[in-house]
């Protein structure tokens, strides 16, 4: 055994920590894989299903702090939501307890899908890489990238040591440890103004401690891709602090500078990721793959793709920024022809400033001499702002405006039940007299009730929920006698158990627990028959009874060795009692008791 198993053993739950120590009586921990800021991984197998799978376990001293375990915990939320060939998917999570010299600990963890490749970061620490291969591995992450934020999560730590390349050349992104949702702005776990991610990788905004979106996922595979190209990050610097304001202020280099072997086609497309602005980014992934497929044929990015090129790309110094939009133009266009003057001649732009100048004084002239209108005409009416007020007032000042209410309802989650949203047209619009006027009237928040799920299979729950108008989330099994496997036995929402009728907000996510189709037995040996056979019949079980003679008398009946080991058995499955024969018995066994 060699030191850091030894070692991750001892984390695992001090003299229980072995290659047989089972979390959540059903997952086997074997040896260390990976280990992360927060916690480490290991190979393991699932006992129930049989099938190999990676498990990542909170480090010991972060277990003990309930934020990280929540903040664990919101991972594997986040993780479960989503179901895409280019995700790790997220099978399971739990918490189990380990005793040590300071009593019971808790011990969280969560089940993943092994997966069989090599992390990108290691072929990225080799050098550049080809343009197609770093073009197909940032696809990769793009397609995951697009689910994700369909399902309403960032991931806020993208770089090349979260993505792993399968075997047979699959892109895998894995580790949603800090992913939020996009809508969420709670601060319970991590406040809004903590920097979470990887100094190399994280976004202006990150870095500055601002709210982020989906557009920091962008600007971090961005950096990713400019890695590949280049075979290193484009801002470096001896702490994460001089990274970080690199992030914010610094100007990158273009790729094919750094790496000449770099096609020029994918600098714009890069330099646009890199935006400070997240508004003069790709507005979403799906836009980034448009470009990144364009520039991979080796076409120029189509002016949709790249946006406006504006000095606001690329930082606060003026003469860099004129400098990288000047270089940013040349690349997207046609590139052929030779320049041969750096810039305009001195006497056109001092032209163009006096022209400027000119315009400027003459529209100041013109504002302050011209009288403004300030009575409407007669055959003219004002549309009053009746926003907030209730219909019947809306109506009523509409009306002392010769103007006519027509109301119509939508649902709103922001606006109280029966207060005005908006009107068409707008407020302040000049109209003729007797105009209708849509006034847009708020229903509240839209509800949809809680379907039976009473035997019901899973598949059947989900597609009653979805019929409902709600969200199915987490499917969680747990052991029951009496039912089959896959059939409902609860539902919650909001942590919250929901029955039949029960009224929630449209969209809301409700949360299945199902039957497993297993019961859990112990160790019967040293049970009185009786009693052991007895408590097998209650789980469902078959109990075949078979003496042995072979026994000290005193043992009485005593069960001296079963058939299943303790765990988990399917129901209605036979268990095997072998027990100590007293004087007399004929030495026959029984096939449940009769």
């Amino acid at each position: 055994m060699t030191d850091e198993q030894r070692s991750t053993r001892e984390r695992l739950g001090g003299e229980h920590a072995d290659d047989s120590r089972v979390l959540g009586g059903r997952y086997r921990v074997g040896e260390l894989i990976g280990r992360g800021g927060m916690a480490s991984v290991y190979r393991g197998y699932d006992q129930t299903l049989g099938r190999d799978v990676a498990i990542k376990i909170l480090k010991r001293d972060l277990a003990s702090d309930s934020a990280f375990r929540t903040r664990f915990r919101l991972e594997a939320q986040a993780a479960s939501r989503m179901a895409n060939q280019a995700i790790v998917r997220v099978f399971d999570a739990g918490e189990d307890v380990a005793a040590d010299a300071n009593g019971e600990r808790p011990i969280p963890f969560i089940v993943m899908e092994l997966v069989h490749g090599t992390l990108l970061k290691d072929i990225v620490a080799q050098g550049p890489v080809p343009a197609d291969d770093a073009a197909r591995y940032v696809d990769g992450i793009l397609e995951a990238l697009e689910y994700s934020h369909r399902a309403g999560v960032v991931h806020r730590d993208i770089k090349p040591g979260n993505v792993m390349i399968t075997d047979a050349g699959q892109v895998k992104v894995m580790d949603f440890g800090i992913a939020r949702a996009v809508s969420d702005s709670s601060s319970t776990v991590a406040e809004t103004t903590t920097i979470l991610g990887t100094a190399a990788y994280f976004s202006p905004e990150q870095a500055k401690g601002d709210p982020v979106d989906a557009r920091a996922d962008v600007y971090s595979t961005g950096i990713v891709l400019y890695e590949l190209l280049t075979g290193r990050p484009p801002f470096r610097g001896d702490s994460p602090v001089a990274v970080a304001y690199q992030h914010v202020s610094e100007t990158p280099t273009t790729p094919s500078q750094v790496n000449p072997d770099s096609p020029k086609a994918f600098d714009p497309v890069v330099l646009r990721a890199l935006a400070k602005d997240p508004f003069q980014r790709f507005p979403d992934a799906a836009t980034f793959r448009e470009a990144l497929d364009a520039a991979s044929d080796g076409r120029a990015p189509s002016k949709r793709e790249l946006g406006a090129l504006t000095n606001e790309l690329y930082g606060p110094n003026p003469r860099q920024a004129a400098e990288t939009a000047r270089s940013l133009r040349q690349l997207s266009t046609d590139n052929t022809m030779t320049r041969t003057q750096s810039g305009p001649p001195v006497a056109w732009i001092w032209a163009g400033v006096a022209l400027l100048a000119v315009l400027v004084a003459s529209v100041l002239f013109w504002v302050v001499t011209t009288r403004p209108l300030t009575e409407v005409p007669a055959n003219a009416r004002i549309i009053p702002d009746v926003t907030g007020t209730t219909l019947e007032r809306a109506t009523e000042d509409l009306a002392a405006e010769d103007l006519t209410a027509i109301p119509e309802t939508e649902p709103s989650d922001t606006v109280n039940e029966g207060v005005v949203i908006r009107t068409d047209p707008t407020a302040g619009e000049s109209v003729t007299p007797g105009t209708e006027i849509t006034v847009v009237v708020s229903e509240g928040v839209k509800m949809a009730a809680m379907p039976a799920l009473d035997g019901l299979t899973e598949q059947e729950a989900r597609d009653a929920i979805t019929d409902a108008g709600l969200t199915v989330g987490s499917i969680s099994p747990e052991n029951d006698p009496g039912l089959k496997e896959g059939m409902v036995i609860s539902a919650s929402a909001s942590g919250r158990e929901v029955l039949e009728g029960d009224e929630l907000t449209e969209g809301a996510t409700v949360d299945l627990v199902v039957a497993s189709g297993r019961v859990t037995i112990r160790n019967y040996a040293g049970f009185a028959l009786d009693a052991a056979k007895s408590e097998l019949e209650d789980l469902g079980l078959t109990v075949n009874t078979f003496p042995l003679d072979t026994c000290p008398a005193s043992a009485g009946d005593e069960v001296q060795t079963q058939s299943a080991p303790p765990g988990d058995v399917p129901v209605g499955s036979t268990v095997q009692l072998r027990y100590c024969a007293a004087e007399g018995d004929s030495g026959e066994g029984d096939s449940g008791g009769e």
